[in-house]
C-alpha cells in the first residue's frame, strides 16, 4: 500500500512540476509573440508619423509599408491571443515567423545596426525556443484499420 502512495505522490510532483514548465513555456511564447506584435504596431505609427510630417520621399511606398506592417502586427496579435487561451495552433505561425526574423537580424547586423539585429534575433530566438518548449497536445490518431476492402 505504501508504495502505490509514494508513486502516486511522485506522479503528482511530476505531473504538476510539468504543468508549471509548460504554463511558463505558454507564457514565454505568448508574451514573446505579443512584444512583437507591438514592435510592428509602433513601427506602423511611426511611418504614419513619417508621412504627416511629409519626412518621406515616396508616399506610396510608405503608405504600403505600413498597411502590411499592420497586417503583421494584427495577426501576429491574434497568434499571441491564440498562446494566452491554450490553443494548440500558435506552435508553427510562431516558429515560422522567428525563424524568418533571424534573416532580417542578420541583415541589420550587418547593416551598422548591429544593436537591432542583436534585439531582434534575442527576441526571435527567445519566442521560438519558449514555442518548441510547449509539446503539441497529443499524437496524431492516424487509423490503421483497412477501409479499402468490399
Amino acid at each position: 500500500m505504501r508504495s502505490s502512495e509514494s508513486r502516486i505522490a511522485t506522479l503528482h510532483l511530476v505531473t504538476s512540476e510539468t504543468a508549471r514548465r509548460l504554463t511558463a513555456a505558454r507564457a514565454g511564447a505568448g508574451i514573446g509573440t505579443a512584444l512583437q506584435a507591438l514592435i510592428l504596431a509602433g513601427l506602423a505609427v511611426f511611418y504614419v508619423v513619417e508621412m504627416i510630417e511629409g519626412a518621406t520621399d515616396d508616399l506610396t511606398r510608405a503608405a504600403t509599408s505600413t498597411v502590411l506592417i499592420l497586417v503583421f502586427a494584427v495577426l501576429l496579435a491574434v497568434v499571441a491571443r491564440g498562446w494566452h487561451r491554450g490553443a494548440d495552433w500558435p506552435r508553427t505561425p510562431t516558429l515560422l515567423w522567428n525563424v524568418l526574423l533571424l534573416p532580417v537580424a542578420w541583415s541589420l547586423y550587418q547593416a551598422d545596426r548591429p544593436l537591432v539585429g542583436l534585439g531582434v534575433a534575442a527576441l526571435a530566438l527567445s519566442t521560438a525556443a519558449a514555442s518548441l518548449a510547449v509539446p503539441p497536445r497529443g499524437p496524431i490518431d492516424h487509423d490503421t484499420t483497412d477501409d479499402t476492402r468490399v
